[in-house]
């Protein structure tokens, strides 16, 4: 597990002793001095403390459920302990912060006597069902995953009577460095870029055997001994694919041997439908990862390559050196954990949005966007086919979203600023700030929340600071529909130019004359940026070939915005 908080300043408040904990977490990260335990919500709420003089990045917060209720263990009384933890909390939440709630796992050591006199699950259930609509409703709360890692120890490994006796700590010393290492494990996942495509090989991979050989030698893949291995591995792999994980298929192989495999085993857990992208013959394997990049418009960073045959991983290492390409295990035993711990290094997300639970479905249907634009006569004759609407919706409503537009989008995106949730939910209730959202459908379904745009209305001349849009969308003059959108709303504010900056950056080059294609003109120029103004009174005609419509919600101010059409 990644352990990186270097350059973070977190902050850790319990309602037990940490400060262990808390010297551990200083050889990585810059840490809060906590004022003792127990007082989490007073540091909090107190906006004089030593807390909020430190202004942390990241607090975790690690609540003893037990301690909590004060070892009363009857249900109404805890959900009334609760709810009001929850409400004082609520209360003291600050935007430019991020927040890790602990999930809770009810121990003390007279449950070993309680029985059915105290509902463990029952009274942990109280506290998940309030931390879930928490996290629901703001985008800068996430869950740490406390009660799986003490489950996972045992309670034996995990508590320690004799550290609380002598202090009030509750945690031994092994499961005190687990603690310390899952929480630099959450702070390396705020603001990184996770991976987005796992390349698989197949025969000794997904399956023991071969595809094309199963009637003389049996495939490896069951219910029991090393065929459960492989049973596991693709469970694991279809849980990661559910997540937003993008499969790929790089085999070697007779394509309808190993088709035929994959839809018919009894024991695959994988179908052909899990897949985005398949490349099943006998060519060069880093040929086809190229290949597969273009299919999805993803760049080769966004790879990793699990393979078999080391021959292979080599290939990949030496040609195309952007792909991350894990060790692979020696053992069948061993494929599953080694896919958990790839799950942890490359893909984890601190936050999963509606969109990533799609993403294997949208880019399926942009093969059948591609293979229409192939048959139609011309790009305009594809467009209209395409039937596209692109639909504003509340920025506010898809903060999570918008993070990841903004933290994640390289090839359509004019200045690569990065922003925080917390950052955002700040932008959204600032009045010198508009941030636009839009949602993309066309007649092959639903591409999900794909673009942004910022403008910063401070001034006379309203600058766009941002605008990103999802790479899957790219090529449809999408992005004319939007910039279009976008000045007829601030127009209609009574603004009479509009700017644009471009800042250039390794990946960002198809955006480059954007503006200008647009019908701006470049204003002046700083080294390698740029900066483009418009008329409003003046816009040109653009090729969007589309409809563009405003569904009725609360925009950023907070203010009702009525529906509108524009075609």
């Amino acid at each position: 597990m990644e352990e990186s908080g270097k350059g973070r300043r977190i902050a850790l408040l319990s309602n037990v002793n940490m400060n262990a904990l808390i010297r551990m977490l200083r050889k990585d990260a810059e840490v809060y001095e906590a004022e003792g335990y127990g007082n989490e919500l007073g540091v909090l709420m107190n906006p004089s403390s030593s807390y909020h003089a430190f202004q942390p990045e990241i607090t975790f917060l690690v609540i003893d459920l037990m301690e909590l209720l004060e070892h009363d263990t009857d249900l109404q009384g805890a959900k009334g302990r609760v709810e009001n933890w929850f409400a004082a909390f609520e209360n003291a939440i600050n935007l430019s912060c991020t927040y890790y709630v602990s999930d809770a796992y009810l121990w003390a050591v007279e449950l070993e006597t309680a029985g059915i006199l105290a509902d463990r699950a029952g009274l942990e259930g109280i506290w998940q069902e309030r931390l879930n609509a928490l996290c629901k409703n703001h985008g800068n709360i996430r869950i740490l995953p406390y009660h799986d890692m003490i489950a996972g120890m045992g309670e034996e490994n995990a508590f320690s009577l004799k550290m609380w006796y002598m202090g009030k700590i509750l945690l031994g010393g092994e499961c005190q460095k687990r603690l310390a290492a899952l929480i630099l494990h959450k702070v390396s996942l705020e603001g990184r870029t996770p991976k987005k495509v796992l390349a698989l090989d197949l025969d000794n991979t997904l399956w023991g055997g071969l595809a094309g050989e199963h009637e003389q030698t049996p495939i490896l893949l069951s219910e029991e001994h090393g065929g459960l291995a492989y049973k596991n591995l693709q469970r694991v792999i279809l849980y990661m694919q559910r997540q937003g994980v993008l499969l790929a298929i790089v085999s070697k192989n007779n394509k309808e041997d190993a088709e035929e495999l994959i839809q018919n085993h009894p024991h695959m857990v994988l179908r052909l439908e899990h897949f985005a992208a398949k490349r099943i013959h006998w060519g060069p394997k880093d040929e086809s990862l190229t290949e597969i990049a273009e299919e999805l418009n993803l760049g080769l960073d966004s790879f990793v390559f699990w393979d078999d045959r080391p021959e292979e991983r080599l290939l990949i290492r030496s040609g195309l050196p952007q792909v991350t390409v894990p060790d692979f295990p020696s053992k069948p035993e061993e494929l599953a954990s080694a896919m958990i711990r790839i799950y942890h290094e490359y893909f984890e997300k601190s936050v999963l949005t509606e969109e990533d639970l799609e993403k294997t479905k949208q880019y399926a249907s942009n093969a059948e966007r591609t293979k229409m634009q192939r048959a139609a006569g011309s790009f305009e004759d594809y467009l209209r086919q395409l039937r596209i609407t692109v639909t504003e919706v509340d920025a506010g409503s898809h903060i999570k979203r918008l993070e990841a537009l903004l933290n994640k989008t390289n090839q359509f995106n004019l200045t690569t600023k990065r922003h925080g949730g917390n950052e955002l939910q700040s932008m959204l209730a600032d009045k010198e700030k508009r941030v636009y959202l839009y949602r993309v459908e066309d007649c092959f379904g639903d591409n999900g929340v794909v673009a942004a745009v910022i403008a910063d209305v401070s001034g006379k001349t309203p600058v766009i600071e941002e605008f990103v849009m999802s790479c899957r969308v790219m090529g449809r003059n999408i992005e004319q529909g939007i910039l279009t959108h976008v000045e007829s709303a601030l127009r209609k504010e009574g603004f009479e130019r509009i700017r644009g900056i471009y800042i250039p950056t390794a990946k960002n080059k198809p955006v480059e004359n954007l503006y200008a294609q647009a019908g701006y003109t470049k204003i002046s120029r700083h080294g390698e940026d740029a900066i483009y103004e418009l008329s409003l009174q003046d816009t040109p005609h653009r090729t969007f070939i589309g409809n563009m419509q405003t569904i009725k919600n609360k925009n950023s101010l907070g203010t009702e915005t009525p529906g509108r059409n524009f075609s």
